[in-house]
């Protein structure tokens, strides 16, 4: 999908081509938030066990109000004022009131795939029928994803302590229609919510008691940009290890720091699949040394074994496969649960005041994923450095230089430079904020915070960031594994040398650049030849859009899906 800041960006049409993702509250996985936020239709369960639940849930909640039975936010203000007792007569408006005085965020506004994964989270908490509404709220919610209708919200306004206050209130107001200045994005145009209700055929729906309570305090927000950045994450690891196998080969590395011997005598699930996944990356390659017998022979006056950041890939890499893995399941949680506050037990006709809407396994989650894909970027720079240098690249022209017998060529220098722009970057993002900047807010009851929301919203910005650093080490591992190909071969056509799997990646950046492969010359010949920036917005375009460049790795990535799962 297109990753940009823009609220307007396009998304996917699903609507016939694929089936709508079942909503129930329970079940909802990664791939399945991603493709909703992708476009993908939504189906709500008209199961009877299901429908019943919220109906009696709702029930519950009138009664309260008819009989004034205290509950928190239903005949009370919120948080710090909820000594305030809230009339019968006024209990509606206490929700239309609490919507409309939320209005508040600031900041760009969020990816259409955000808002939409948001919308989907959102009603699949409520359809757990726990939180007092009527199912007509959630359907509504339902109307709009089906209709590709987005509504409009910042970058700004959830500290993920009390849910995704002041984001998850642009929803609501959208949703009812409460007022033209909630704004909504629909087939290219921005309307005001009750203008698009009248272009969708539906009426402005005013809310009742609870109903805006529950649909903006929860996680949602922050949660749906977690699913996504991981769904995301996913795919740059799986090229980021696509990444490593071409240079391995170009590097004439040996296949033997990655036998199973080795990894089942240290079996953390990470680092077995990430040698198991290099090895595989390797085989059928006519570059490597295939040591795999376990016999060597001296080099010539190269080193008996690779450096580290070769040799210990799979030790390097597996916590950080085993962490992706962790926060996944995490957010999938997340995603399957009931976040708002109170909750309704209607069999036992009790209500429970609790502290769900905490963002804190968000906040926590998405610090650590920034914090992996800044080790991911270190150790792909690791390896550029290795292949640039003569001391160290194995007879590989200095910089990579295509054309050495024109004395003012420096092949890929200045790429260089642009790449180790942006891995410090990422290593910067890797600081966490969940553990800071504790806000106090309103009258010390969100006296501690998750910033959930806004570890995600940065999470997503390194992603971004990490897309166009993997474009540039794309274009120095293929730059590399041709001039390689041309020292064994005599030509510069590396599909005749590489792995089949590493093959496919390798083509794939040769056509997402716009050159087509040669026997005569590498991607790089003359540096007069190209720019190399607009290399760099091709190959980072087509991963944005998880083009063919993510196909190519897709092997890989399903093995990552895969992982902590059994």
């Amino acid at each position: 999908m297109p990753h940009t800041a823009a609220s307007t960006a396009p998304i996917a049409d699903f609507s016939t081509s694929a089936a709508p993702v079942a909503v129930n509250g329970r079940g909802l996985t990664i791939s399945a938030i991603a493709a909703v936020a992708a476009g993908a239709r939504v189906a709500l369960s008209a199961a009877p066990d299901v429908t019943r639940r919220i109906a009696a849930s709702r029930a519950l909640i009138q009664r309260a109000v008819a009989e004034e039975t205290p509950v928190y936010g239903v005949n009370t203000l919120f948080g710090g004022m909820a000594n305030h007792v809230v009339t019968r007569e006024g209990t509606a408006e206490l929700q239309r009131n609490l919507i409309w005085s939320h209005k508040t965020g600031a900041g760009e506004l969020l990816p259409v795939a955000d808002v939409r994964a948001a919308m989907l989270l959102r009603a699949n908490s409520l359809m757990q029928g726990v939180s007092g509404v009527r199912l007509e709220l959630i359907q509504r919610l339902e109307a709009f994803l089906n209709a590709g209708a987005t509504p409009q919200v910042r970058e700004f306004g959830s500290i993920g302590a009390s849910g995704d206050l002041v984001p998850l209130a642009c929803v609501a107001g959208a949703i009812t229609g409460l007022d033209a200045a909630y704004l909504v994005d629909y087939q290219g145009e921005t309307l005001a919510a009750p203008a698009l209700l009248q272009r969708l055929g539906l009426a402005p729906l005013p809310l009742e008691a609870k109903e805006g309570l529950a649909l903006i305090n929860g996680t949602s927000a922050m949660t749906g940009m977690a699913a996504n950045c991981v769904h995301r994450a996913r795919s740059l690891a799986a090229l980021s290890l696509a990444a490593h196998g071409l240079m391995l080969q170009a590097l004439q590395a040996t296949n033997q720091s990655f036998h199973p011997f080795i990894h089942e005598h240290k079996p953390h699930a990470g680092q077995m699949a990430a040698a198991e996944i290099t090895l595989r990356l390797l085989d059928g390659s006519r570059l490597i040394h295939d040591d795999l017998d376990g016999r060597i022979e001296h080099r010539g006056g190269h080193l008996l074994q690779d450096r580290y950041s070769v040799r210990c890939l799979p030790q390097f890499v597996g916590p950080i496969l085993d962490g992706l893995a962790t926060i996944a399941a995490q957010v999938e949680v997340e995603a399957n649960s009931v976040t708002d506050n109170p909750l309704i037990d209607a069999g036992r006709n009790a209500v429970y005041h609790c502290g769900n809407f905490l963002g804190q396994y968000i906040g926590v989650g998405m610090d650590q994923l920034r914090y992996y894909i800044g080790l991911l970027a270190k150790h792909l720079d690791t390896q550029i450095a290795l292949l640039v240098a003569p001391e160290f690249n194995r007879g590989l022209s200095a910089s990579l230089v295509g054309n050495t017998g024109r004395e003012v060529n420096v092949g890929l220098k200045p790429l260089q430079l642009t790449g180790n722009s942006i891995m410090p970057m990422l290593g910067f993002f890797g600081n966490t904020i969940a553990d800071r900047f504790p806000t106090h807010a309103e009258q010390f009851n969100q006296n501690i915070n998750s910033m959930g929301y806004g570890s995600a919203s940065l999470s997503r910005r390194a992603l971004d960031i990490f897309e166009h650093y993997l474009a540039v080490s794309l274009l120095f591992a293929v730059q590399a594994v041709e001039l390689r190909t041309h020292g064994v071969t005599g030509q510069f056509d590396a599909r005749r040398t590489l792995s089949p799997a590493t093959a496919r990646v390798y083509e794939a950046v040769r056509h997402a650049v716009g050159r087509p492969i040669t026997q005569e010359r590498p991607l790089v010949w003359d540096d007069r030849d190209q720019f190399l920036d607009g290399y760099i917005a091709r190959v980072r375009a087509d991963i944005a859009a998880e083009g063919a460049v993510v196909a190519a790795a897709g092997g890989i990535r399903g093995e990552l899906e895969a992982l902590g799962t059994q």
